[in-house]
């Protein structure tokens, strides 16, 4: 399988493309697949080890940062593109980020602690943003930070809390799960699966009588991803570890985003989300081709 794990990807798409209609209904299936996803993954981690670092830091600053300015300044000429902006670099870090990230090399500690940061984060930076720009500016502030962390919580928090007590406690059996983590892998393939699905789905379902929004929103998406990814590498070689730097600010959790740009913005921007998993796939895809290639040499 891992001589053919750079093919997932592209299949994945060509697959949920095929099958969107069938495949979206299969949703609720996801967040169970991304539980025990985290689950085999953070059980491979010392918890107790993990550290906050610069680089994590940097990086949430730079997210946070791009969409305040990256809104303001596209605001001054299309509104809903300006919204777009925003969401999609608001987007938190994928919850499955680790299995991908390790994969490419990354070092485990560091993805895994940034899964957690940058998840926490924004889900405290996003309502300060939503509470001035789009449709419930009137939402009390807290209010908003626990609905975005009632959509984190069982998926990344549930698990990360389950592990610390297993290693405390019980720390057999976190050993036993742990050595099962390639499993990981097979999960995500099916996790990915149903979310390119829907995400296809959901674009042919908003697309009626929209085309050149949704093609400006879908171009908006692109250059977001290639600047994130590319920002951070950039940032991740200079701390020592380029690819959970690029993967930490590129790989998003583009479901929670559709969520939340349905909530709290026009129900347009959500194609920016939409989009971005499809370019984010196919980016991972070339990606893990060409590692796959570096380690044949």
């Amino acid at each position: 399988m891992k001589k053919h794990r750079s093919l997932v990807l592209p299949l994945a798409i060509v697959v949920g493309f095929c099958l969107h209609g069938a495949l979206a209904e299969l949703k609720p299936v996801v967040p169970f697949l991304l539980f025990f996803i985290l689950l085999l993954n953070f059980s491979s981690v010392e918890i107790r080890k993990l550290r906050i670092t610069a680089l994590h830091l940097w990086m949430l600053l730079f997210q946070i940062l791009l969409s305040l300015f990256g809104y303001l300044a596209v605001a001054r000429f299309d509104s809903l593109l300006a919204q777009g902006v925003l969401i999609g670099a608001l987007m938190p870090v994928a919850s499955s980020v680790v299995v991908i990230s390790c994969m490419l090399g990354a070092d485990r500690a560091t993805i895994t602690t940034y899964s957690m940061v940058g998840n926490l984060g924004i889900a405290l930076a996003a309502p300060v943003f939503f509470s001035f720009i789009g449709q419930h500016v009137d939402m009390p502030f807290w209010e908003s930070v626990l609905l975005i962390l009632s959509k984190i919580a069982p998926t990344l928090i549930l698990p990360f809390v389950l592990v610390i007590l297993m290693q405390l406690f019980l720390p057999k059996a976190n050993d036993w799960i742990a050595r099962y983590k390639g499993v990981s892998f097979y999960l995500w393939a099916m996790a990915l699966m149903i979310t390119i699905g829907q995400t296809i789905h959901f674009i042919f379902v908003s697309g009626k009588g929209n085309e050149l929004q949704i093609l400006w929103l879908s171009v908006v998406s692109l250059l977001l991803c290639v600047v994130q990814f590319a920002v951070g590498k950039a940032m991740g070689a200079r701390f020592g570890d380029r690819v959970s730097g690029g993967q930490g600010l590129g790989q998003r959790n583009t479901a929670l985003a559709i969520w939340m740009a349905g909530m709290y913005l026009h129900p347009l921007t959500t194609i920016v989300p939409a989009a971005y998993s499809v370019w984010q796939n196919l980016f991972n895809s070339l990606q893990l081709w060409l590692h796959d290639r570096r380690e044949k040499k």
